[in-house]
This record gives C-alpha cells, structure tokens and sequence, in this order.
C-alpha cells in the first residue's frame, strides 16, 4: 500500500492503482496577482504599454481556464507541450512583468483521481 499526502489529508492506494496521466502535454498554471499599488487605469495603461493582450497567450498554448480571482489577480490554466515551457515563461516576463507579480505552477488535473478514490472508499465502507 501506498500513502499519499494530499492537503494534509492521508490517502491509501493499492501499489498497483493506476493513477497515469496519458498525455503528451503538461498543465501549467500561472497566477498574476494585481500590484494593489497601481489604479486600474495603470495597470491597463501598462498592459498596453506592454503589449499584453498581443503576446498572452504566445500561439499554440491553449488555455483550458481563465478566472479572475478578486482581492488576488488572474487565475490561468494552459495545456502545452514541455517544449513550449521556455515561449510561456518569456511572454509572461515580456508582458505582465511591471503589472503582475508572477506564480507559475506545474499543475495536474486531479478531480477523476479524486472520484476514483472517494469510490473506492464508498465501496470500502459499504461492506
């Protein structure tokens, strides 16, 4: 048996669950929290100045979710390639930089893994 830590929360996994992620891509998520000591009106006026909206995202990473997270920023998801990892990390320094600090986060869905475990456990505590 395996034991995983998710969240402070202890789960046990048969060794030989299958919890593989079958794609060729990695999601990545990027947090840009808002500089609270610009206005609104500066943080567009930079964002122009910077062309954001013409270099975020670069072509071919594809965004799987965008949220605006108030009192934090913007919260984005994208689905690229490893290879792509380096454009990512540039448009993001060439374009938010001076407007956004930056979080970046290798990131995996979790929620069918989460559904297979919390089935598992039904089943374990029906019998």
């Amino acid at each position: 048996m395996a034991v995983f830590c998710f969240y402070g929360v202890s789960l046990t996994a048969a060794a030989n669950d299958d919890y593989t992620i079958d794609s060729d891509k990695i999601l990545v998520t990027v947090v840009l929290k808002h500089q609270q000591d610009k206005s609104l009106t500066e943080l567009q006026q930079k964002m122009d100045e910077n062309r954001f909206w013409q270099s975020f995202p670069p072509k071919g990473i594809e965004i799987e979710s965008w949220y605006v997270m108030m009192g934090l920023g913007q919260v984005i998801t994208v689905n690229i390639h490893p290879k792509d990892l380096r454009t990512l990390n540039l448009a993001i320094e060439k374009s938010a930089w001076g407007i956004f600090d930056t979080d970046i986060y290798p990131t995996y869905e979790f929620k069918a893994i989460a559904e297979s475990i919390k089935a598992k456990k039904a089943q374990n505590d029906s019998k």
